[in-house]
């Protein structure tokens, strides 16, 4: 690649939460690829970083939570919110403008929420004059439910709880990795296995280089070895470890195979075909269940609507209470302001009378 097509490049990472996009991000920074700053700093959940940009990630997040979407939401009419909020076109500019004034040349953005947006980023990035290529790392689905549950759910659950957590965390996996496939069709693109990217990370990340064109000086170790730390995956859970509805294992797993050979072509044809026909399956599945679930639902609005109400009725009557303790005290305090008015002409008219009396 020459340094003039190489000049204004963008490699937006994403994939679905927990799947190694952070690693593979942190991967790419060591390569030579810069961070726009200031970055999302390390935590708990990520030791050796998040390699996320602020804005970026303050920008999805605004708008997931205008669209009413969650990260990781398994309804297949999510991406239509989202898509909803972003018709009037400002925040493509927002987006455009944003990637225009980043000064280098070879940037890597890495947020899992703009698996949603893709399109969004396909159209800032050329309207910027960046050349934007998607990489999407993948994770079996059961170690992403594991992780997730490692990671937000360890110890604050009961069995039922999380049994319910594992259906709607793998009904999420699903969507959004139907989604970010489907968006990126037509671009650049390129699919990692978290696993391959921490066992061997030369030929995984070789074979991202030649597919996206990207020149990464694999040959230069760079820290990597210590960086990408087997130990890392916490989370080893095969689908014996838990517990879900029959069809959505078998659609997951089928749509882990299906990325999985998008992982040696990504312009493989035959892959594509079938994930959109698990994405019609899963349409329909959801569709059942949300018609199941119809008087669940309502309850818990009713609930809510009672709680909330609730709430308000007990706003208002301490409320009510300060207000009458505040004309209780304006009113005693008039009385008070009455009786020394009264007193001080009681006391004038007494000292006047006093006076006149040593006159006369």
């Amino acid at each position: 690649m020459t340094s003039d097509e190489s000049s204004h490049t963008v490699v937006l990472v994403t994939g679905s939460m927990r799947s190694g996009t952070s690693s593979l991000a942190g991967s790419l920074k060591l390569l030579g690829w810069h961070v726009p700053q200031p970055e999302v700093p390390a935590s708990s959940r990520n030791a050796k970083g998040h390699f996320e940009p602020r804005w970026a990630i303050e920008f999805h997040k605004r708008l997931l939570r205008d669209a009413l979407v969650r990260p990781s939401d398994g309804s297949p009419r999510a991406e239509a919110r989202v898509a909803a909020v972003l018709e009037d076109g400002t925040v493509e500019t927002e987006l455009s403008d944003w990637l225009t004034a980043q000064p280098e040349p070879r940037i890597v953005v890495k947020d899992p929420h703009a698996a949603w947006v893709l399109p969004l980023w396909r159209r800032a990035a050329e309207k910027a004059g960046r050349d934007l290529r998607i990489l999407t790392a993948l994770r079996h689905p059961a170690e992403v439910v594991g992780s997730q549950d490692i990671t937000w759910g360890e110890g604050r659950r009961t069995d039922a709880e999380r049994r319910v957590k594992e259906t709607s965390n793998t009904a999420a996996w699903l969507n959004v990795a139907l989604v970010t496939e489907r968006g990126s069709r037509g671009a650049p693109r390129a699919f990692l296995r978290y696993d391959d990217l921490l066992t061997d990370w030369r030929t995984a990340l070789r074979r991202v280089s030649d597919q996206l064109d990207l020149a990464l000086p694999i040959d230069e170790e760079r820290g990597l070895d210590e960086f990408l730390d087997p130990g890392m995956r916490r989370s080893q859970l095969t689908w014996a470890d838990i517990v879900l509805p029959e069809w959505l294992r078998e659609q997951a797993e089928d749509t882990w195979q299906q990325l999985g050979a998008l992982v040696d072509d990504p312009s493989d044809e035959a892959a594509p075909e079938r994930l959109d026909a698990n994405r019609e399956a899963y349409e329909t599945h959801y569709a059942e269940a949300v018609a199941i679930s119809l008087d669940e639902a309502r309850h818990r609005e009713r609930r809510g609507s009672a709680a909330g109400a609730a709430k308000i009725r007990g706003r208002l009557k301490a409320e009510r209470a300060r207000r009458k303790a505040a004309e209780a005290q304006l009113e005693e305090g008039s009385a008070a302001q009455s009786t020394k008015r009264a007193l001080g002409q009681i006391l004038g008219r007494s000292r006047s009378g006093n006076r006149d009396a040593t006159n006369s």
